[in-house]
């Protein structure tokens, strides 16, 4: 297995934990129970998870009035667009 295997399976993992993440805060926002930390919703986004953080935020319509979210999680996709660009152009 190479290396850009192990990656792609990290971030496709990544992603669907955060898009999971976004959807069960909102879900337990709704039955007002315990919360997921927001820090660790930022977390999960800036190690890989921007893409499906963006889509969670979108398709359950949470966190989207904190600019912090509106925010860091666009910033986190365009800065790991960048670093496959420049991982990949190297």
């Amino acid at each position: 297995m190479t290396l850009s295997n192990i990656l792609g399976y990290y971030l496709l993992v990544i992603n669907f934990a955060a898009f999971y993440l976004y959807w069960e805060d909102k879900r337990r926002a709704r039955k007002d129970k315990w919360r997921i930390k927001e820090s660790n919703l930022l977390l999960v986004s800036v190690a890989g998870g921007s893409i499906g953080a963006l889509a969670g935020m979108h398709v359950f319509r949470h966190k989207t009035k904190h600019m912090k979210f509106k925010i860091l999680n666009p910033l986190f996709f365009i800065l790991h667009i960048a670093l496959f660009f420049y991982l990949n152009l190297k």
